[in-house]
């Protein structure tokens, strides 16, 4: 079996529990985005300004956020990739 086979056979595989991480991410954003709506809005919501921890840690979700941006990119361009490796 050719390494680029075992390589994408592996990518197959970790291709799952990355789409799991993209989506907890994604539901993490939910209550960021209220909280943010609040911020900006002054919707009168108990959420922003309740405590400065738990500010920070809704505002700590906008960090994480690159990460998934990251592993987007790099799944569209190792799809990318395999497509063109089996038009050869």
């Amino acid at each position: 079996m050719p390494i680029w086979n075992r390589f994408w056979n592996w990518y197959s595989r970790q291709l799952k529990e990355n789409l799991l991480f993209l989506l907890i991410i994604n539901v993490i954003q939910i209550p960021h985005m209220i909280w943010i709506a609040d911020e900006y809005f002054k919707l009168d919501i108990p959420i922003a300004r309740v405590h400065p921890i738990i500010d920070f840690l809704l505002y700590g979700v906008d960090l994480i956020e690159i990460l998934a941006l990251i592993q987007i990119i790099m799944l569209i361009y190792a799809h990318g990739l395999r497509k063109k490796g089996n038009r050869n």
